[in-house]
């Protein structure tokens, strides 16, 4: 009996053992101050298009504002619209086409007028001032997030 007594006390305590490191292992992103912290929480604003002037290319401007303290980037945006959605960075008066576009952590991206942007091309149709495009925002980290995009008339400047 001693030694079926010494099994069941060395498997409830592996049993406890386990239970404990299987604990440490588990999801600790509620309110411990261990999980969010880190992690990109993105919210998306700001968004337009203005009229194009072409039938075949527009221009997308918005804003991603990341709370969260984790960095991320746009990889990519969907639209039904465009066949494709392409990023460009502007530095003075060179733009250039990247594959991504960084969201920092605690701060926003910006894409605006005269400085990084979008470019919709080869669109289903020229979309009208008053209309609404879906847009799908891709991230390297975060879930997509999808939005609806007014089309503004083309001296539309939003206010900061």
């Amino acid at each position: 009996m001693t030694a079926t007594r010494h099994r069941a006390a060395a498997a409830a305590a592996l049993a406890l053992g386990l239970t404990g490191a299987l604990t440490a292992c588990g999801d600790n992103g509620g309110g411990d101050g261990g999980g969010s912290g880190d992690r990109p929480e993105l919210s998306v604003s700001g968004a337009y298009i203005p009229r194009p002037a072409m039938a075949d290319m527009a221009a997308g401007f918005l804003t991603v504002t990341n709370k969260g303290g984790g960095a991320d980037r746009l990889t990519s945006i969907t639209t039904p619209i465009a066949r494709d959605v392409t990023l460009h960075t502007t530095k003075g008066t060179r733009m250039k086409q990247v594959s991504s576009l960084d969201v920092p952590a605690g701060g926003r991206l910006r894409l605006s007028s005269g400085g990084d942007h979008l470019m919709l091309t080869k669109l289903a149709h020229k979309p009208k001032v008053g209309e609404k495009v879906e847009f799908t925002l891709h991230f390297a980290m975060s879930d997509p997030i999808t939005i609806k995009v007014p089309v503004e008339p083309m001296t539309y400047r939003p206010k900061d």
